[in-house]
């Protein structure tokens, strides 16, 4: 599959979507408290699973409705304390929320106020606390409820929500959001609607959601694919039977949604008496992503490709000690649901190829003979190899800019006199003893020799028709090299095997 094959139709989606969520609000008195699940700004798992789904149509969603909108930003205080990291940007949770609210603001979005949920009073997150208000940015604290979620009368007392700071709102859309799963943003709606029924007001709870897709087969790749993504939580799909019992219609949702639905129905007609109107966990859901595919093939295959990366990437998190072994059995066994292994993602036997090509002619660095494997959009495969001058990366790159550039491989991109002066600025200031060029020093070399050197420059304005790109490395990248793959926006998989003998590379 090319990487310009569509099977998502996003302005379909942007339509359905925006007209649910406002039937949606009407149904609740015009005063809808809507939780955000999954990624709302840079849905790359979307994009990657859906050709055609707009990393941030979320955000372009939130445009639409902008004059009917407010945002609030959840995130779990353990999450700050231990300083989790999102993988696909490299940057902490607590970065991550105030990337979102910059993001946010920078599309003329109104951010209201950051929850920090299950506050335990830990200094390290007084200090994230602080530095918001200090930026002038309202923070508010929801404590640990005893019993929850099962102790109700708790739950839906004055030591429960009632605990919990009221947050002021005025529009009647509120988007509850925040960084992963487990930031607390159901319990945040269900708490402000507890608060907003204390005053008199009549106030509702839905869920926006994209995966699983509820209208598709349970064994269908995208909704594997989302197991797959979610396998570090253990969750699973499974056709939701509170919806199979009240419309004998199958619904495909999440063990977690399900398993809570009845603590959950409890809670919400405690607050709201008879107008609960949900069934099902797939009720509470405003979901139309499945009938905004067009292709259902190209959808598939690019699903099956995620199922891969997904594998590869929990392999390589296993080996630096951040995920744990049952996580890579179990994107694993999603694999072979559909009789898939690593080979059928096109780029890695290439890789391969091209390692065994360095250690055969003696080109490695340290011993290790790393290659790596990129497929540009007309479907042609580059190779590259470490060696003591760059990494593999940085050699793959540079090979896939020259061939989109149509530069004949006798012509050499970089200045020597800049490469000397690289190195001898990491062995002699520095005093690095790895002195070959990862992909960040390649890049700023390239933009350095591409102010006198013509093929320089045109090979280095095709760095932005890499985005996109499949890409495989025999080695886990550096820090160095995965920064510069990132900012290129390649979909990257590497095996778990480290680049260096060395335990330490900075």
């Amino acid at each position: 599959m090319l990487n310009d094959e569509i099977g998502f139709d996003n302005n379909k989606y942007l339509r359905e979507q925006s007209n649910s969520i406002m039937d949606r609000t009407a149904q609740f008195g015009n005063k809808l408290y809507l939780e955000f699940g999954g990624k709302l700004i840079s849905d790359y798992h979307a994009a990657r699973t859906l050709p055609g789904f707009d990393p941030n149509v979320k955000l372009k969603l939130l445009k639409l409705l902008e004059d009917k909108i407010e945002v609030i930003v959840c995130i779990y205080s353990g999450d700050i304390e231990r300083k989790k990291i999102r993988a696909d940007f490299g940057i902490s949770y607590d970065s991550d929320a105030m990337k979102l609210i910059d993001e946010l603001r920078e599309g003329g979005i109104n951010v209201i106020a950051v929850v920090v949920t299950r506050f335990k009073g830990q200094p390290v997150v007084k200090q994230f606390m602080n530095k918001l208000e200090r930026r002038n940015i309202s923070v508010y604290t929801h404590y640990p409820i005893k019993g929850y979620p099962t102790n109700i009368d708790r739950i839906v007392s004055e030591e429960g929500y009632g605990a919990n700071e009221y947050i002021e709102t005025t529009k009647p859309i509120i988007i509850v959001t925040g960084p992963g799963p487990g930031s607390g943003k159901m319990a945040t709606c269900l708490s402000q609607i507890y608060h907003e029924h204390l005053r008199g007001l009549v106030a509702g709870y839905a869920k926006f959601e994209t995966f699983p897709i509820w209208n598709l087969p349970l064994k269908h790749p995208v909704n594997l694919a989302y197991e797959s993504a979610t396998a570090d939580l253990g969750d699973f799909n499974q056709v939701d039977p509170f919806h199979l019992e009240a419309y004998n219609i199958p619904a495909i949702n999440y063990n977690r949604d399900i398993e809570i639905f009845p603590v959950l129905k409890k809670i919400m007609s405690r607050i709201m008496g008879t107008k609960l109107i949900y069934k099902s966990p797939t009720d509470m859901g405003v979901n139309q992503a499945g009938f905004a595919i067009t292709n259902d093939e190209v959808v598939q295959q690019a699903a099956k490709q995620e199922l891969i990366r997904r594998y590869f990437r929990y392999s390589c998190e296993y080996a630096i000690g951040i995920a744990d072994k049952k996580t890579v059995q179990r994107a694993e066994l999603l694999m072979k649901e559909l009789n898939l292994t690593p080979l059928d993602r096109k780029v890695v036997e290439e890789a391969h190829q091209a390692s065994m090509l360095a250690q055969k002619k003696g080109k490695g660095n340290e011993g290790v003979f790393a290659g790596a494997a990129l497929e540009l959009r007309d479907g042609t495969i580059i190779t590259g190899n470490n060696s003591p001058l760059m990494h593999a990366a940085s050699s793959l790159i540079l090979n896939a800019i020259k061939e989109l550039a149509r530069i004949p491989d006798n012509i050499h991109l970089l200045s020597p006199n800049i490469l000397e002066a690289i190195s001898n600025l990491k062995s002699e200031i520095f005093n690095q003893k790895r002195l070959s060029l990862n992909l960040e020093e390649t890049l700023i070399a390239l933009s350095i020799s591409a102010d006198f050197n013509p093929s320089a420059k045109v090979a280095m304005e095709k760095l932005k028709d890499l985005r996109g790109c499949e890409m495989h490395s025999t080695h886990i990248p550096t820090p160095g090299d995965e920064a510069g793959l990132r900012r290129l926006g390649l979909n990257i998989t590497s095996e778990p095997h480290f680049s260096s003998k060395s335990l330490f590379i900075s």
